[in-house]
């Protein structure tokens, strides 16, 4: 299968997982899309989601500033500038650029 490359222009993301039926053993990642850091802490809802079927593992490379939330099973990443999704045999790998000043 030919690798899917889709960039983005956000702020953050959330990545988080559709839950399974009981006969399933495939997952469906989702990506929310928002315009400000921690949306998680304020209740907002993403702009756009990206629903990805078939999923086995999500990788996230060349990213430094990421959380992952218990409570919630997402992960947040925060400072983007851009973020390229590329799906590849049930692999989904997150790279981008954050603005990381300090």
């Amino acid at each position: 299968m030919k690798a899917k490359i889709q960039k983005y222009k956000v702020k953050s993301v959330v990545v988080s997982r559709k839950p399974s039926h009981k006969d399933e053993e495939v997952w469906h990642a989702f990506i929310g899309f928002f315009d400000e850091n921690n949306p998680h802490l304020k209740g907002k809802v993403p702009f756009e989601v990206v629903e990805i079927q078939n999923v086995q593992k999500v990788r996230i490379n060349e990213l430094k500033n990421i959380s992952y939330y218990l409570m919630g099973n997402d992960i947040v990443i925060n400072n983007l500038e851009e973020l390229t999704i590329q799906q590849e045999d049930g692999v989904v790998t997150l790279t981008g650029k954050q603005n990381l000043a300090k």
